[in-house]
């Protein structure tokens, strides 16, 4: 069992930046691919950026270039850096942590709104 605790979202401006964390208890972190997830106002739930426990990324197209994703094994710990954020990047945002179907956890997500 993993337990993902989100922080850092808020309210910020338009072309501001904000640092998403995602704190992991449990063994076995480093195995995982960590991922963030984004589900605006009446929207699905949509990757955002994911990182494989060798540290390969990939990314939504629409943050390619603005929201690196990273992660810290000896901390436990995921990261979303969050910069030149734009009014339809508000949303709750996720952790996930999967190691296969039968290892799959989310964090109860973290709210980020974008707005002058």
């Amino acid at each position: 069992q993993v337990q993902l605790v989100e922080s850092g979202g808020g309210l910020v401006q338009p072309g501001g930046s904000l640092r998403l964390s995602c704190a992991a208890s449990g063994s076995m972190f480093s195995i995982y691919t960590m991922g963030w997830y984004r589900q605006g106002p009446g929207k699905q739930r949509d990757l955002v950026a994911r990182i494989t426990s060798g540290g390969s990324t990939n990314y939504a197209d629409s943050v390619k270039g603005r929201f690196p994703i990273s992660r810290d094994n000896a901390k436990n710990t995921v990261y979303l850096q969050m910069n030149s954020l734009k009014p339809e990047d508000t949303g709750v945002y996720y952790c996930n942590a999967n190691a296969g179907r039968r290892f799959d956890f989310w964090g109860q997500g973290t709210q980020v709104t974008v707005s002058s």
